[in-house]
């Protein structure tokens, strides 16, 4: 199986990153391979509504980072969406991210494939409602298989690596693909 793990933290080495790497050194027990990109690296514009991705080929036409980004996506059988909770919902690197995936409703690349969600919140796990919430209606939307998350209470900066407990969930999420 390809997984493409998405990082929406603007820190590399965060509470979510972390929790990421650890999912992704699980998944390397079934023999997996995987790609790790932090959406902080890419430009990223907003939709603009062209709906040019519902007509012809069904491809966003906004030339920036998600040319590089859609490839990935398309190849991979697994995406890993990693993102703090920011107010409630996920970073808005990660936002810009979920909505440039519009053409996928049009040319269904991502129908079958599957997801988790990996979230540190400074509230805990009971502050992710909506965040998990807007996910599981857009892999729904996209006929996406939702295949499990993580959520951790974390905010201070490498605060998750003395969290043993969700690590070896995290661990054991990724040995589970």
């Amino acid at each position: 199986m390809r997984i493409l793990a998405l990082v929406g933290s603007p820190r590399k080495g965060s509470n979510t990153d972390t929790l990421v790497e650890e999912t992704l050194k699980g998944s390397k027990v079934g023999g997996h391979k995987y790609e790790k990109i932090y959406l902080y690296e890419y430009e990223i514009s907003p939709c603009i509504d062209c709906r040019k991705c519902k007509k012809g080929d069904c491809v966003c036409v906004i030339s920036d980072g998600m040319q590089e980004i859609y490839p990935k996506m398309d190849r991979a059988d697994l995406l890993i969406f990693g993102t703090p909770n920011y107010w409630y919902g996920p970073t808005a690197k990660m936002k810009l991210l979920i909505d440039r995936m519009r053409p996928y409703v049009a040319n269904e690349k991502l129908k079958g494939k599957k997801a988790v969600v990996i979230t540190p919140a400074a509230e805990g796990p009971s502050a992710c409602g909506a965040l998990i919430e807007m996910f599981h209606m857009s892999f729904d939307y996209l006929k996406i298989e939702f295949r499990g998350k993580i959520l951790a209470e974390a905010y201070e900066r490498g605060e998750i690596k003395d969290d043993h407990a969700v690590l070896k969930n995290a661990y054991d999420l990724g040995t589970s693909f």
